[in-house]
């Protein structure tokens, strides 16, 4: 989509932007989508050392803010502000209230609080939310693919990946996270499933972990790791610049994908290059709790593959059985929305054939928000 000036006025659009890169990412993207890129403001915000990882409660407020490591926050008041996240936010409402109500506020997923204060709220098919007049819903998190920086990277990695025979898979070990289990047993089956992807075909198999593939099982794949040497390994190193990545030159060049389903972003950026994507499904880790009314019948154990996870503990997890929800993210949406719309199949099960992206709902939510950029309201 091409810059425009929305209704033919130039609006002025701030986007709030913190240390959460992920974040950060959506926000520029949702903006270039919408046609505001090329005349947005970024208004960086640095939080004070106590709420990097704390959660302030949600409320039109600077006082989580680093004033002086961040960006001037004063008039005159932008038109149109965008963010996401819970600490940006506040500050966005905190902009509204100083502009004496008239800043429109769009904010990337679901606000913690005073969600009736927003404008508008983009959310992606894993969110939890009632229908609400300024909600607007899409398939997938914004992410995007830098095919620019990934064009110098395969020039970079042509040569650099002597595994033969093709067809490479590319296997992306994610970790536990969100109440998502993942421990020596899974990485059992999940390098089971990937080695018969392979073998289907007579093809090679690089094995990448990331940050968050726990200790343990790191060790299991160092020493189940095949010594064919069509068969390698590379541990997450973080000093490594993204061009020398083996996970970014593995993106640029290998012909089929297995990635695990607790990382949306690995997820994401395959299935937007249109290549074969098998994903191996991470169940819930269960409390001593769920557990015990797992084992009377109480709660049902949970098939990642076809139902959803409810992110939170017990209590979530009840209430959704019982039909009332409180949680805000259900676990599992994207990956079994990615298989129901054929970008994707489970790793069980063959390999599947490449795919077309496609999350048609942008486009409506692309106009809403340059609905909003307009100059004085």
């Amino acid at each position: 989509m091409v810059d425009e000036e929305p209704n033919g006025e130039r609006a002025t659009v701030w986007l709030v932007v913190g240390e959460k890169r992920g974040d950060n990412a959506q926000v520029r993207n949702l903006a270039r989508r919408a046609g505001l890129a090329a005349f947005a403001i970024e208004k960086s915000v640095v939080m004070k050392r106590e709420w990097v990882d704390g959660k302030p409660p949600v409320a039109a407020s600077l006082d989580h803010v680093d004033l002086a490591k961040s960006d001037a926050l004063e008039g005159p008041w932008p038109d149109l502000v965008i963010c996401a996240g819970r600490r940006l936010a506040s500050v966005a409402l905190w902009i509204k209230e100083a502009s004496g109500g008239s800043t429109r506020l769009v904010v990337v997923g679901k606000p913690r609080g005073r969600a009736a204060d927003f404008d508008l709220i983009v959310v992606a098919g894993h969110y939890v939310l009632a229908d609400a007049p300024n909600l607007a819903r899409h398939a997938y998190p914004l992410m995007e693919v830098d095919r620019e920086a990934l064009a110098e990277t395969k020039k970079a990695w042509v040569g650099r990946l002597t595994l033969a025979p093709r067809p490479l898979t590319a296997l992306f070990v994610g970790g536990p996270t969100g109440g998502l289990r993942f421990g020596v047993e899974e990485a059992r089956a999940l390098h089971e499933d990937a080695r018969r992807l392979v073998a289907e075909h007579r093809g090679s198999l690089y094995i990448v972990t990331s940050r968050r593939t726990p200790a343990t099982v790191v060790d299991y794949f160092r020493e189940a790791k095949h010594p064919d040497p069509n068969e390698q390994l590379a541990v997450y190193d973080p000093t490594l610049a993204p061009i020398d990545s083996p996970y970014q030159g593995l993106l640029a060049l290998a012909d089929h994908f297995v990635v695990t389903t607790d990382s949306l972003s690995m997820m994401l950026e395959v299935a937007q290059l249109g290549r074969p994507l098998s994903l191996f499904a991470l169940g819930r880790a269960p409390s001593g709790l769920e557990r015990v009314l797992e084992t009377v019948g109480l709660l049902r154990e949970i098939d990642p593959t076809r139902a959803p996870i409810p992110a939170g503990g017990v209590l979530p997890r009840a209430l959704a059985a019982l039909g009332r929800p409180i949680h805000s993210r259900d676990l599992t949406a994207t990956a079994r929305r990615l298989v129901a719309e054929g970008l994707a199949a489970w790793s069980r099960d063959p390999q599947p054939l490449a795919a077309r992206w496609k999350d048609e709902a942008l486009d409506e939510v692309a106009r809403r928000v340059r609905a909003l950029a307009t100059v004085g309201g």
